[in-house]
């Protein structure tokens, strides 16, 4: 057992678009007991590949042989993994409240406002309220908005992009053609 430090890492896997690979992809975790923290699929800058995003908190040694495994497990194209300080990324919160609050209660407008958060609808009953940012930020909201009542909330899982050129374009249209 490796006592190197654990940390998140987000794991880039990209593959054909097929059925089943969800599943191959998270058993993989699952057989070595890794809690995924997220898992995010998109396509990629590619027609007919994905790209998976995998959160994970484990040591450098270990998310190596992750990445060896799921290379030689699952038809990918390839598979990356980056500390959170190699990659610019984002989580997505989605807060339902009460529409009366939107209009009778100015704090709520100033919370709004000032956490950069966007009004996604509004009708008589509610209104949605959009925050992106870094987990802290979405909590910051969360219990912001906690005073006056959430009527529904639900956060998305993180999504990144790399901070330096991957090469992984070059690849991609590779394949491609």
């Amino acid at each position: 057992m490796s006592t190197e430090k654990e940390q998140l890492y987000a794991v880039s896997i990209y593959t054909e678009n097929n059925i089943g690979l969800l599943n191959r992809i998270s058993a993989i975790f699952q057989r070595r007991h890794i809690n995924i923290e997220s898992l995010n699929t998109s396509p990629s800058e590619i027609e007919g590949v994905s790209k998976f995003t995998v959160v994970v908190n484990m040591n450098e040694v270990n998310i190596k042989k992750i990445i060896g495994q799921i290379e030689k497990q699952v038809e990918v194209i390839k598979a990356y993994y980056h500390s959170l300080d190699d990659i610019i990324y984002q989580i997505s919160g989605l807060f339902k409240i009460k529409s009366e609050l939107l209009f009778e209660e100015r704090q709520i407008q100033n919370i709004i406002k000032e956490s950069n958060a966007r009004i996604v609808t509004v009708n008589k009953e509610f209104f949605v309220l959009e925050k992106s940012g870094k987990k802290e930020e979405i909590k910051i909201l969360y219990d912001k908005l906690s005073v006056f009542g959430i009527m529904q909330y639900t956060r998305s899982g993180l999504i990144a992009i790399t901070k330096e050129e991957m090469k992984i374009s070059s690849l991609l249209e590779t394949y491609n053609n």
